[in-house]
C-alpha cells in the first residue's frame, strides 16, 4: 500500500508563500493523479488543485487560480503544492490524496490514497 506524507506546512504572514510537498513510499507514485485539498475549521474539505498522471493536466480551484501551481518531481516521489500570495482565506489544513486511473481529479470520492494533512495558518 502506498502511503502519502505531507509536509511544509506552517504559519506565514499574509503575501508570503509555502511549499507543501507530498512524499510518497513507492516509485508507482508517478502512476497516480494527485490532488491537494483542504479544510479550514467548520468547513468542507475542499479542492484546491491537481495534476493527472502524465503531468499534462493540472487543475485549481478558482479561489488559487494564479497564486498556486503543482509540480512533479518523480524522481523523489513527490508532488509540490507552491503557494504564493496566501491570504488569511487560505487557512486550513491542507491533505494530498492520489489516485489511480482517475479521470476526474477534482472530486475527492475518486481518490483512493490519503495523507495525515499539513496545517497552514496565513496570518493577516
Amino acid at each position: 500500500q502506498v502511503q502519502l506524507r505531507e509536509s511544509g506546512g506552517g504559519l506565514v504572514q499574509a503575501g508570503g508563500s509555502l511549499r507543501l510537498s507530498c512524499a510518497a513510499s513507492s516509485r508507482t507514485f508517478r502512476s497516480y493523479a494527485v490532488g491537494w485539498f483542504r479544510q479550514a475549521p467548520g468547513k468542507e474539505r475542499e479542492f484546491v488543485g491537481g495534476i493527472h498522471w502524465n503531468n499534462a493536466t493540472r487543475r485549481f480551484a478558482n479561489s488559487v487560480k494564479g497564486r498556486f501551481t503543482i509540480s512533479r518531481d518523480s524522481a523523489k516521489n513527490t508532488v509540490y503544492l507552491q503557494m504564493n500570495s496566501l491570504k488569511s482565506e487560505d487557512t486550513a489544513v491542507y491533505f494530498c490524496a492520489a489516485g489511480l486511473g482517475l479521470r476526474e481529479i477534482v472530486r475527492p470520492d475518486g481518490y483512493d490514497l490519503w495523507g495525515q494533512g499539513t496545517p497552514v495558518t496565513v496570518s493577516p
